[in-house]
């Protein structure tokens, strides 16, 4: 077919101007923290904030529910009173959105409409376009499409700027679309593109769009995952970590210089790494290893740098979460781990029930597990044995990862976004 340019069009901006000082009260708790991309505030999946839900049924607990515009597992970000979502619909995919609703009520303020390059293969159900997750620096929203499709937002929806990847660097190519969300890091909006075709790392200007530097990776072919950033010292060292065929890469994020590498991950790489004080965390699909890596390396650091490894539970699609010192896994079947995360060891492992595509998250001491039927399994992250806390549903399909924001859960299902806001929904 004859793919069209990816262009702008039809912004609905919604009549409610919205003044981030004043919230309404109980929206917000004491200890408040947006959640601003892929996995929160650091990437890893965990909150902050404390006093959040931690019961609810589809008809108790719930604040609102929206439904929101064409597919997507891409995350919901939530910045102060704004909650965004991306999503993508039409014969190949190829119009893709970008919605904000009010936090407060789930109404919508702005629907962007944009049109996607080169759509590409996709999962019948649980990828589309939309998997990359958006990020935004409280003045703008930057959203990466499995198009190659590259746009800024201001906050009222308008387009900034946008880039055609696949335009210039040739259409993403692998049989699940592209899910790799970008990376704010500093004054530059960072992407991952490992396909089948020529991969690379691309660091732009977050403001113009403009490069800032590209690292090609030819030797890689294929990743799901998204980049995080180490900073350490006070040189403030920045390692760009990235998971990819095979093996885990260290770059520089400032100038995409290559660091190291570790050998032995998968073929297809899919959860994101976590960062955790001087060692990252890194696990990718069955038959592979999970490592803890000791960061500062140079070269091959395959066999100076482990700290441990198993081989035991790896998921292949949800990423893992550290908590504390509790490291949980849960593979797409169910069956789920938490280790110490110092030493490896297997502190329980147990079945869950159903299974899984969404990434566990955690706050004020719980870590919650969302299966693919849309039930949430909620544990005490502060014992090193299993206590389940509670169970919940919404009897919808869910395969998006939740987000934590405003004392409130917000699970995307397969065609809504839903509030959870426990008490404070009364």
């Amino acid at each position: 077919m004859s793919f069209r340019a990816a262009r702008y069009c039809n912004i609905y901006v919604g009549s409610v101007a919205l003044v981030f000082a004043a919230l309404a009260p109980g929206l917000r708790p004491t200890l408040a923290e947006d959640w601003p991309g892929w996995r929160g505030p650091r990437r890893d999946g965990v909150s902050r904030e404390q006093s959040v839900p931690q019961s609810w049924t589809a008809e108790s607990g719930v604040a609102w529910r929206a439904t929101l515009p064409g597919s997507g597992i891409s995350n919901p970000i939530v910045w102060q009173d704004r909650v965004i979502c991306t999503g993508s619909d039409g014969v190949d995919q190829q119009d893709l959105h970008v919605v904000c609703l009010d936090a407060r009520s789930g109404r919508e303020l702005w629907h962007t409409q944009l049109w996607g390059t080169a759509p590409t293969l996709h999962h019948a159900t649980k990828s589309s376009m939309a998997s990359p997750s958006p990020v935004t620096d409280g003045q703008h929203v930057y959203a990466l499409f499995g198009t190659g499709d590259a746009f800024c937002l201001d906050m009222q929806g308008r387009l900034v700027w946008q880039r055609s990847l696949a335009s210039e660097y040739g259409p993403f190519e692998n049989r699940f679309a592209a899910s790799s969300s970008p990376l704010l890091f500093g004054e530059t909006v960072i992407f991952q593109c490992d396909h089948y075709g020529p991969s690379y790392l691309l660091a732009v200007d977050k403001r113009t769009g403009a490069n800032r530097w590209k690292t090609d990776r030819p030797d890689t072919w294929l990743s799901w995952s998204s980049p995080v950033v180490a900073e350490r010292g006070a040189s403030r060292a920045a390692e760009l970590i990235v998971s990819g065929s095979e093996r885990l890469d260290a770059y520089d994020a400032h100038t995409g210089e290559s660091l190291w590498t570790l050998g032995g991950m998968a073929r297809e790489c899919i959860p994101t790494p976590i960062v955790a004080d001087d060692r990252v965390l890194a696990t990718s699909g069955p038959g592979a290893a999970t490592y803890s890596v000791r960061l500062g390396g140079r070269g091959d650091i395959t066999e100076s740098h482990v700290d441990w490894a198993t081989t035991r539970g790896n998921p292949y699609v949800p990423s893992a979460i550290l908590v504390g010192t509790r490291f949980y896994l849960v593979d797409d079947h169910g069956i789920a781990s938490c280790l110490d995360a110092k030493s490896g060891k297997t502190l329980w492992r147990k079945r869950f029930e159903g299974d899984y595509t969404a990434s566990p998250v955690a706050a004020d001491g719980a870590v919650y597990f969302t299966n693919e039927v849309g039930t949430t399994l909620v544990l005490d992250a502060n014992e090193d044995r299993y206590v389940e806390l509670s169970r919940n549903t919404i009897d919808e399909p869910v395969y998006a990862s939740p987000a934590i924001a405003g004392g409130r859960i917000y699970l995307r299902s397969a065609t809504r976004l839903w509030c959870i806001a426990g008490d404070l929904a009364r």
